[in-house]
């Protein structure tokens, strides 16, 4: 397992992955780019809400994540935003995965891109699906910490 990325080294988040899903284990992956795709992840036009990791011949796959091309791209390169990236992962812990996905219930969910000492990672994340009234639940649980917190700020002043 890994700790939380610094928060200045973010590059895009994916913030319905914990509305949608109970994050179960976390992962951080390598990813394969190309160039044009650097650059335009270093310019912050990364989008991550559509994503979802993929499972193919024993490797994994990022499919959905968009990366708009910078307009200084280069012209002999055609770049495709929604390209199918691969994921770089220990075998065991592929293996470990493909285990726990095969059950019923269970998906990969990219749950953020960051760079990591110059390099791009992915942090994935092991989910099993929220039902609508759980969704329901943890709005309702969200919703009665704020008032209790707006009741705290307001009476201490």
């Amino acid at each position: 397992m890994t700790k939380k990325p610094d928060p200045a080294s973010r590059i895009a988040d994916n913030k319905k992955a914990a509305h949608d899903y109970f994050l179960e284990e976390r992962y951080e992956a390598g990813m394969v780019l190309h160039g044009w795709e650097a650059k335009a992840l270093r310019a912050g036009k990364a989008q991550l809400t559509d994503g979802y990791v993929l499972i193919r011949d024993g490797e994994l796959f990022l499919l959905g994540c968009q990366i708009q091309a910078l307009k200084t791209a280069s012209t002999h390169v055609s770049p495709e935003a929604a390209r199918t990236k691969k994921l770089l992962l220990k075998k065991d812990d592929i293996r470990r995965l493909i285990g726990k996905v095969e059950q019923k219930g269970y998906t990969l969910v990219p749950l953020n891109l960051h760079w990591k000492n110059g390099v791009v990672k992915c942090e994935i994340a092991l989910a099993r699906g929220k039902a609508q009234h759980d969704k329901r639940n943890a709005i309702k649980e969200r919703e009665g910490k704020r008032e209790v917190e707006r009741a705290l700020k307001s009476r201490s002043r």
